[in-house]
């Protein structure tokens, strides 16, 4: 069996990841972590936004997904080729360089994201068992 190799991901640009930390620095009850090694925003545990390589990323409801697919650039955000993440959109390069575009792409983020089940904050997994040696 062929060993699956993963991408070599890129760092985000230091001038996305200031624009993301502005966008992000006012909205309410957010909590600022990491998600993929990138800055992410999460509202009751659940991602609402964050950043990949040289993307920005929005989790959004059926009908403002097919709204932001209409804007040229956006995109259904996938990590992997063939690997989609349901609900989650790429900004096109024309709204992150608008911030107040950008905000008000993070609001809706925010509005759906605010109407999910706060998620329950799991246990840390143990780490597997060292192999013995034959």
């Amino acid at each position: 069996m062929a060993k699956r190799t993963m991408p070599k991901w890129q760092p985000a640009p230091d001038a996305l990841i200031e624009r993301f930390a502005r966008a992000t620095a006012e909205l309410p009850s957010i909590e600022s972590r990491k998600m993929f090694g990138y800055p992410a925003i999460f509202l009751n545990g659940n991602m609402v936004a964050g950043l990949f390589q040289d993307t920005m990323i929005v989790r959004l409801n059926a009908r403002d997904r097919e709204t932001l697919a209409a804007i040229r650039g956006a995109a259904p955000f996938e990590p992997m080729p063939g690997r989609p993440m349901r609900e989650y959109m790429v900004l096109p390069a024309s709204v992150v360089d608008a911030p107040a575009q950008t905000r008000e792409w993070l609001d809706r983020a925010c509005g759906f994201v605010a109407t999910l089940p706060r998620k329950a904050k799991g246990a840390k997994k143990k780490a597997a068992p060292a192999k013995r040696k034959r």
